[in-house]
């Protein structure tokens, strides 16, 4: 299985901001595809990053979907909660 990059979005991050992971969870109630959709159209992937990130959460149970600041990841979390996916900010 070829190795996964984790998606980190660009971004300014200063000393005083930490680094945080956008955590996407596994569930028995979203496709795929609206996972991946979701994914596209919250976090930019692009369809294969996605479908990578779709594949990865389902089969270890969770996996970060974006990488930056807590200010930055908020919107983000709020977004796909709001679509019924399973995401934490750690």
């Amino acid at each position: 299985m070829a190795q996964v990059k984790e998606w980190v979005k660009p971004q300014t991050v200063t000393e005083e901001q930490e680094i945080r992971k956008l955590i996407l969870y596994n569930d028995h109630v979203n496709t795929f595809d609206w996972v991946i959709e979701c994914l596209m159209e919250i976090c930019e992937h692009t369809e294969e990053q996605a479908t990578q990130c779709a594949y990865l959460v389902h089969y270890r149970g969770k996996h970060p979907v974006l990488s930056g600041s807590y200010e930055y990841l908020v919107p983000r979390h709020n977004a796909l909660a709001d679509r019924g996916l399973s995401v934490n900010i750690e």
